[in-house]
């Protein structure tokens, strides 16, 4: 059974980088795509990026705003997924949360995901 935890966020400065970890207890997190996403004070929540498990060659997905910034990875080994967020601007202020599903698809974003981490806060302040 998944149960998701993020850990990772903090508060850095403009230009500045942060690596994020999802961990899974459940140890089943290799047969699940992972997806993180954000949310913003008073905006909806935003998919930032997606990767495959190996059935489907451990794809990525991101979202433009963070393409050349961002890199998504995942170790079966460890049980986790991370994002590596280099280049940190503050519009990248948001909480962070993984969540998984069966693979990502073109429709990554808006798909259901069938288990979610609580979220971990990233500041990034300017």
């Amino acid at each position: 059974q998944l149960h998701l935890v993020e850990s990772g966020g903090g508060l850095v400065r403009l230009g500045g980088s942060l690596r994020l970890s999802c961990e899974d207890s459940g140890f089943t997190l290799r047969y699940y795509a992972v997806g993180w996403f954000r949310q913003a004070p008073g905006k909806e929540r935003e998919g930032v990026s997606c990767i495959n498990n190996s059935d489907h060659n451990n794809d990525t997905f991101y979202t433009d705003s963070v393409k050349g910034r961002f890199t998504i990875s995942r170790d079966n080994a460890k049980n986790t997924a991370s994002l590596q967020m280099n280049d940190l601007k503050p519009e990248d202020t948001a909480v962070y949360s993984c969540a998984a599903a069966p693979y990502c698809g073109s429709n990554w974003k808006r798909r259901e995901y069938n288990a979610w981490g609580q979220g971990t806060q990233v500041t990034v302040s300017s």
